[in-house]
């Protein structure tokens, strides 16, 4: 199977999944604009899905191939063990999305892009493929940029693009896991529980835990809050200025960057 076929299999399964996790176990009772929030939010990623096909033609993992057959990177510059090589790969690659997350915060105009994803008013499995076009584009830049540096293996990219996506819609999801199970998870990775914090109103704690695979950077770089101040189940999600079906709207959604809003 072609890499494309191999990652749209399982994001599908996974996606199953964690839905099916949150049907049975929820964590907090959802707004009832749910069904448009899912519609907008499938939209969304299939908007994205084309225009990254259009742009980059291959996904991070064909620039790991060519960096490979051009000797570019790294790893193709060195002799190491492909077991080191992408352990290492692995590593950097989430280190370099965490740290272009907590760019996406603290940088204004990256900010106006990334709300779109903040301004759902719920958190679930849909909230994340919630990522405005503009921010996908720039995403993919920024993964390219940090594979040809490395020369990652292409397997090594493609084992990261499935454990991303798959922690993705782990962390999102509206999955109620058994408060010792989420205590031992979150001491490596990143639990539903930690990642709601992030989707806060509170302005503190939407600055804060900004993993989406390996917890440890939020607690190195002292950006970790383990509870949200409300609790999980009386916080609000999403910004503070609209708590409202906007967010719901496609239109809306897609927009987003262009309208004006204090950080908070």
């Amino acid at each position: 199977m072609s890499e494309a076929t191999i990652r749209l299999s399982i994001f599908i399964g996974l996606f199953a999944v964690m839905a099916a996790c949150e049907y049975f176990a929820p964590r907090r009772e959802l707004r009832p604009v749910k069904t448009k929030r899912w519609l907008t939010n499938w939209a969304i990623v299939i908007i994205d899905s084309v225009l990254v096909r259009l742009v980059f033609k291959t996904a991070a993992v064909g620039g790991a191939l060519w960096a490979a057959e051009n000797g570019v990177g790294l790893f193709n510059m060195i002799t190491a063990p492909i077991w080191l090589a992408v352990l290492i790969s692995f590593v950097v690659l989430d280190f370099a999305i965490w740290l272009s997350h907590v760019a996406s915060h603290k940088i204004p105009i990256f900010w106006r892009i990334h709300r779109m994803h903040h301004s759902d008013v719920d958190i679930d499995v849909t909230t994340a493929i919630r990522f405005h076009p503009i921010e996908i584009l720039l995403s993919m830049v920024w993964k390219y940029a940090v594979v040809l540096a490395l020369g990652a293996p292409a397997v090594a990219v493609l084992i990261f693009e499935i454990v991303l996506n798959g922690g993705a819609m782990f962390n999102h999801s509206n999955f109620k896991l058994p408060l010792w199970v989420d205590k031992i998870l979150r001491i490596l990775i990143v639990t539903p529980d930690m990642h709601r914090v992030h989707h806060s109103a509170i302005g503190d704690e939407t600055d804060s835990n900004y993993g989406f695979n390996l917890s440890i950077w939020d607690r190195i770089f002292k950006t970790y809050i383990d509870q949200p101040e409300m609790g999980h189940d009386g916080m609000t999600i999403g910004l503070s200025e609209w708590q409202d079906e906007k967010p719901a709207n496609l239109m809306w959604s897609l927009s987003v960057p262009f309208i004006s809003q204090k950080k908070q």
